[in-house]
């Protein structure tokens, strides 16, 4: 058994955008496939660019705020409540496009 306190985790830049802050719940090797688990809050106007991972999975359920995400350049609306699966090999990219910040809890998972 683990117990996580989101309040009592340092917080640090996420890889594709340093303004960008995340907590991180779980990290690569500490339960099974299970790459990274995440909180991220995207200030206004703060963009993760444009990757993609060939052999990892990953999910992402906006828990507050109003934003986009770009999948294979398909643009959609990610919204608090809303949850987007990204598979292997598909480029995406999350921006803030409101004006508060975007609140995203995100997982990935080894394929």
């Amino acid at each position: 058994m683990k117990r996580i306190r989101l309040a009592e985790l340092p917080e640090e830049g996420v890889s594709h955008n340093p303004r960008i802050m995340k907590r991180t719940l779980l990290r690569k090797g500490e339960l099974g496939p299970i790459v990274h688990y995440a909180r991220a809050v995207f200030p206004p106007g703060e963009t993760a660019g444009a990757h993609f991972h060939n052999e990892m999975a990953e999910v992402f359920t906006a828990e507050s705020g109003r934003g986009e995400i770009r999948i294979d350049d398909v643009a959609y609306v990610f919204r608090a409540g809303t949850t987007f699966v990204v598979e292997p090999g598909e480029v995406h990219e999350i921006a803030n496009t409101g004006d508060a910040d975007l609140v995203v809890l995100y997982f990935g998972v080894r394929l």
